[in-house]
């Protein structure tokens, strides 16, 4: 049952035959898909464990789980058609190589798809490493709380020496920042393609101490301020500085480790590739790396947070107030991966950093917004939301992680967004008026980690204001559309509707038959009967020709990803609710159709296959979404010969896309059927 979730998220993106690689970040789990046009946000997000579900360009799908994401990840990997992928044994012409040089075939896949690639390597640089840096913050958090109580001196000033037992307590955090380097330089030479130990072994060699060691030389010139010193190498001049906690220059070596690598193995034949493929990376990586890449790194990096740093210096008020209200916008498109990097090398440089800060205003501003689409939630009874809200939240307030809520829910509901904005602001503009907030240590925004910003008054009122600024705006004002909230006010009466059926037929179990106004029927095995409750029974919306549901021409559909039903070709030119209810979705175009009928059923009407790429022509849309339709009422006209003209199909599924809320959804019907002809039986648990 553990993989059940695994294996309902496989099935919604196309199934295993249809991904070409999956990893994870704190969040969320990041497909990189053959084809990407078919997935069904809704039946993603349907599943219990999802959050939400983001498309990106050059087939990328991320799905939003939240904290529990490596364990969905885990179930995942384990399932036999992911070990199958992985083990090699596909078709030919379909491995992952296959598909890549496909696509790379096609030329560019989107007009941002480098950007997105620059960012997903970055991003994929610290993701497996952010539960350690979360860990090693809040070891931070509380050797500041200890200070601030005044049980130990300010652990982190010049020439302070704690105790022995105390000094154990700092080690456990220090481990994590001074090796970061290391870390950074696996995770990102193994995401573009070489060899990670080699790209860690690379890097540790500028940080050994007898590296550290050659700038007290004979000889050795001390520049920057006693921050770093040059010696000569066999004539060369060598920067020796302090690598500890730096980003930069382990992504600059091995974004040229990884290019070495593709070079070496196009030039060395395989059967020696294990022996001098590493030799030679190493032989030229590494004194590249301790004369150039490094020092650039780190006096590149430098530049960037002196840019910042002058900013803030010159006005500290227009620093805190630029920040929240960026990050919004910035942490959607990955932007923010640069300033994380920015804030460890200002701890690294200047011993503390003047970005978190700020940022806090903004991810308490975006946990406020959550919490008031919790509490709407709550009193619309608003199950689904609820779940959804409640795992971000916690992910938020504990973990400072935003992602649940900005996938999860803001991105979803766009009237969340200029409620979240005012929350930024108030919050900047508190700590910009306070004279700017700072930190000694790279933490997580979080309740946890309050203590860890030097004036904890100041920055505690500020995230306070941004997080019920929002959180009350969003109460006042809703973060639904009209029709959004009568959709959710139409599924919860009809669920409650279903639920009151279900306690009726309950009571009613020593009867023979149970009888509903829809029908019954009966199934025997052995020697007992079986008695299924027919909730509802769905009309045809249009005459024609029934289509089994695994015969409709789109594997989107057959596959019953969308959901479960039957198709029907038609014979006539127009499109009838099949039964009383209120319209959801009714595409301007005239493709498709959502309902949410008075039994609680939610059902899609998709005419034709492929029909959108008509832009509406030869449709005449009868409804709008929030309109109320009663059985008979006309909800499309199409012209037949426009989309036949065209190539496309008329096969018109009609599916129920909330099956798990039912026993069973079953076809009623075979050969001709007229409109509102028996179609669709749909049974109770």
């Amino acid at each position: 049952m553990a993989s059940k979730p695994a294996a309902d998220i496989i099935e919604s993106m196309g199934g295993a035959e249809n991904i070409v690689g999956l990893t994870h970040c704190a969040t969320r789990l990041r497909f990189q898909l053959k084809d990407a046009s078919g997935i069904d946000q809704a039946s993603v997000e349907a599943i219990p464990v999802v959050l939400g579900a983001v498309a990106q360009t050059g087939n990328r799908y991320q799905v939003v789980i939240g904290g529990a994401v490596e364990t969905v990840y885990n179930d995942i990997m384990a399932l036999p058609a992911l070990k199958k992928m992985h083990s090699g044994d596909s078709h030919a012409g379909d491995t992952i190589a296959d598909v890549k040089a496909a696509e790379r075939a096609k030329g560019p896949r989107g007009k941002f798809a480098g950007l997105d690639t620059f960012f997903e390597v970055l991003s994929d640089s610290f993701r497996p490493i952010l539960g350690a840096l979360l860990g090693a913050s809040l070891f931070i958090t509380f050797m500041a709380l200890m200070a601030t109580l005044g049980v130990i001196p300010a652990w982190n000033s010049p020439g302070v020496t704690l105790d022995p037992s105390w000094q154990f307590v700092n080690l456990m955090w220090q481990g994590v920042f001074v090796f970061l380097p290391l870390m950074v330089a696996y995770n990102a030479s193994k995401r573009l393609g070489a060899d990670p130990w080699v790209g860690f072994a690379i890097m540790a060699v500028v940080m050994l101490p007898g590296f550290a060691a050659l700038g007290a030389s004979d000889g050795a010139e001390t520049v920057f301020d006693g921050k770093a010193a040059i010696v000569q190498i066999f004539g060369l001049p060598l920067t020796v500085t302090d690598y500890s906690s730096q980003v930069f220059p382990p992504l600059l070596m091995a974004a040229v480790l990884g290019l070495l690598t593709k070079y070496l193995k196009k030039i060395i034949p395989a059967s020696v590739q294990l022996i001098f493929v590493p030799f030679i990376s190493m032989l030229v990586m590494i004194p590249l790396t301790a004369f150039l890449i490094g020092p650039i790194g780190v006096y590149g990096g430098a530049g960037l947070g002196n840019f910042l740093k002058s900013i803030n210096d010159f006005s500290p008020f227009i620093f805190a107030v630029v920040i929240p209200l960026a990050y919004p916008f910035m942490v959607p498109l990955g932007l923010h991966w640069p300033l994380n990097a920015i804030m460890l090398l200002n701890i690294q440089s200047l011993g503390y950093d003047f970005i978190q800060g700020p940022m806090g205003a903004w991810n308490f501003a975006c946990f406020g917004a959550t919490a008031g689409v919790l509490f709407l939630s709550i009193r619309e009874k608003d199950r689904q939301m609820k779940q959804t809200a409640t795992g971000a939240l916690a992910a938020g307030l504990l973990g400072g992680i935003s992602e649940p809520s900005l996938y999860g829910i803001h991105l979803r509901f766009k009237r969340i967004y200029p409620r979240m904005l005012v929350g930024c602001l108030v919050g900047g503009v508190i700590i910009g008026l306070g004279g700017g907030v700072k930190t000694s240590a790279f933490v997580f925004t979080s309740l946890l980690t309050i203590p860890a910003f030097d004036n904890i008054p100041l920055y505690a009122g500020a995230v306070a204001a941004s997080f019920f600024t929002a959180m009350i705006l969003v109460i006042l004002s809703g973060y639904q559309t009209p029709e959004q909230k009568a959709a959710v006010a139409a599924e919860v009466e009809a669920r409650e509707a279903a639920e009151s059926t279900t306690a009726a037929v309950g009571s009613t179990v020593s009867a023979p038959v149970v009888a509903s106004a829809a029908g019954t029927g009966t199934a025997t095995t052995g020697t007992a009967t079986a008695v299924a409750t027919v909730l509802a029974t769905i009309g045809s919306p249009v005459a024609g020709v029934v289509v089994p549901l695994s015969e409709v021409p789109d594997p989107v559909f057959s596959k019953g990803i969308v959901g479960l039903g039957v198709g029907v070709d038609p014979t006539e030119d127009t499109v009838y609710a099949p039964g009383a209810g209120k319209v959801v979705v009714a595409q301007p175009t005239g493709h498709a159709f959502g309902l949410l009928l008075d039994s609680g059923v939610e059902l899609l009407i998709h005419v034709g296959i492929d029909t959108v790429n008509l832009a509406g022509k030869g449709f005449d849309v009868k409804v709008a979404a929030g309109d109320r339709v009663e059985a008979g009422t006309p909800l499309v006209t199409f012209d037949r010969k426009v989309i036949e003209a065209a190539g496309y199909s008329l096969v018109t599924p009609v599916l129920v896309t909330n099956p798990k809320k039912f026993g069973s959804v079953d076809q009623a019907a075979s050969g001709h059927v007229s409109v509102g002809s028996p179609l669709i039986t749909v049974a109770a648990k």
